[in-house]
């Protein structure tokens, strides 16, 4: 009985760990939730500190506005 509870329990942690790797998979790291995701290659994250995964832990200056609105292109701000 104690072997068949065990092995109840082993196939639940399983099938919770199987849901919990698909959901993680479709979101992106680099994006907060509900930015992004799925599978499009091209994703682009919004800018500001809001649409970060992790924030920054500080207040955002407008150089710092201004150099994620920039990004990926290979252009700096105009106004640096």
């Amino acid at each position: 009985m104690v072997l068949l509870k065990l092995a109840a329990l082993g196939a639940l942690g399983y099938v919770g760990y199987r849901y919990y790797e698909k959901n993680k998979a479709d979101q992106n790291e680099a994006f907060a939730d509900g930015q992004a995701g799925g599978e499009n290659f091209a994703q682009i994250r919004d800018a500001g500190p809001e649409a970060m995964a992790d924030g920054t832990g500080r207040a955002w200056t407008k150089t710092d506005e201004e150099s994620d609105e920039s990004f990926p292109a290979s252009d700096p701000p105009a106004n640096y």
